[in-house]
């Protein structure tokens, strides 16, 4: 499902304009990423968390060059999903059909 598919049902299940809905939407996600920006985590109740993960400093290698790389130590975005949102998919006899059909 792309952002304004997303834009579109939010619309469609509320009756809120699309265009005002697409603003909220990007104020949303601007947000996220700003906050996250400045060290803060996101915690949205019945969702999930956005958090910024720390990895730790590796040494890694460029294959074509033969060479040891050292990658710093640096953090990362990251979403966990709640434990009602989890459960949710997990039950969701929807979500099984589609994995049946792709294997």
């Amino acid at each position: 499902m792309t952002k304004a598919e997303v834009i579109t049902e939010i619309s469609e299940q509320t009756g809120i304009p699309k265009e005002d809905v697409s603003v909220t939407v990007e104020a949303f996600f601007s947000i996220v990423k700003n906050s996250m920006a400045e060290g803060k985590n996101i915690y949205v109740r019945g969702f999930g968390s956005f958090v910024n993960k720390k990895r730790k400093k590796k040494i890694a290698r460029n294959i074509s060059k033969n060479t040891a790389i050292v990658i710093d130590e640096h953090f990362i975005p990251s979403f966990k999903p709640s434990k009602v949102f989890t459960e949710k998919i997990k039950k969701s006899d929807k979500v099984k059909e589609a994995n049946e059909i792709e294997s």
